[in-house]
């Protein structure tokens, strides 16, 4: 259940497609191979409201928290985390070079005993995957 809330600042409107971001975090989280294609979501929150460092308008920020279920060792987190970030870092290079910009991501381990899921899914891509 690897879920990725993307919240981004609203001057990055004109800077920055979110719709290719948001494809971009998707594709990276498939390449690490240890989440499950049914189970990756991808969403952004364009955040109207926000104050950065000196209060300056042309600061843009995008923070990203992925929350993941239980059951992966510290170090297939870490280089999974590593290459969403490094992959999502590289496509915001422009950004970072035309503007004073933060990126962040932060990984969560959902406690299994204090989170429900209902997902057919999963089904759905085993049957397509069987039968083309």
């Amino acid at each position: 259940m690897p879920h990725f809330t993307i919240e981004y600042s609203a001057n990055l409107d004109g800077r920055l497609d979110i719709g290719a971001v948001c494809e971009v975090v998707r594709k990276a989280a498939v390449e690490t191979g240890i989440f499950p294609l049914g189970g990756i979501r991808v969403r952004a929150i364009r955040c109207e409201h926000y104050a950065i460092a000196d209060a300056r308008n042309d600061y843009g920020f995008l923070d990203m928290v992925l929350r993941i279920g239980e059951g992966r060792d510290l170090p297939a987190r870490q280089k999974a985390g590593e290459h969403v970030f490094q992959t999502l870092s590289r496509h915001l290079d422009p950004v970072f070079a035309a503007s004073k910009f933060a990126l962040s991501l932060d990984m969560q381990i959902n406690d299994k005993d204090t989170s429900w899921k209902r997902n057919n899914i999963h089904d759905a891509l085993k049957v397509e995957a069987a039968h083309g």
